[in-house]
């Protein structure tokens, strides 16, 4: 059943899949994922030489690195997937999407739980970056090349360099795709409230000049 749903997961995440064959022999993204389940179960039944032999292999192969000792939920999503690294400690929970270039890595040599927890229904944009041992909430969507360096409550839309929110939400979102041409500036809107204040600055300054000529 898990192979049925992996393939009914591209064709509602993926317009351009038309027809089985073509997911079976064109989509990286379902090999890294089928490859990384034999790993991980090697992994965790402590074999851990050939898990990595697997994963690698699959690295080789896909462009996808995905140590075998991450934790994958289903319906498991990566469009395209070139240069997709998963870190050893990540956690990813049920209907995540990742695009390509997105990284779930730690950020130095501790020990122990290092790389990110993704809830259920994230989507991370291409080339976002998500490290350390922080958790992203729920239904979060993760704007195109952002930096994610802190943890993120459910419902939330976070872009930007480093990751700042910039939409919540009480509940689900309905979709279920990040729509990347359609997402806030926090920069822009940060220098957009600035320039109101100036200019609410100026008005005031120019009736203080026009009042002391009246005097």
């Amino acid at each position: 059943m898990g192979f049925i749903e992996d393939i009914k997961t591209v064709f509602e995440r993926d317009p351009a899949a038309r027809s089985v064959i073509e997911v079976l022999t064109c989509y990286p993204g379902l090999r890294a994922i089928w490859l990384h389940r034999i790993a991980h179960f090697l992994w965790k039944k402590g074999l851990r030489l050939p898990a990595r032999m697997i994963s690698e292999f699959s690295r080789f192969i896909n462009g996808i690195e995905i140590h075998p000792g991450a934790q994958i939920g289903r319906r498991f999503f990566i469009d395209h997937g070139t240069g997709v690294v998963i870190g050893e400690t990540t956690i990813i929970g049920d209907d995540c999407t990742l695009f390509q270039g997105v990284t779930l890595g730690g950020t130095g040599k501790e020990k122990g739980k290092r790389h990110p927890t993704l809830g259920n229904g994230v989507v991370v944009g291409a080339g976002a970056k998500v490290l350390g041992n922080i958790t992203i909430g729920d239904n979060v969507r993760i704007g195109a090349g952002s930096v994610v360096v802190r943890s993120v409550p459910p419902n939330c839309t976070v872009v930007g360099v480093p990751g700042r929110i910039v939409r919540r939400r009480e509940k689900r979102p309905k979709e279920t795709i990040l729509d990347h041409g359609n997402l806030p500036d926090p920069i822009v809107e940060m220098l957009r409230q600035l320039e109101e204040q100036i200019n609410k600055l100026n008005k005031h300054l120019a009736e203080y000049d026009i009042q002391r000529e009246d005097f």
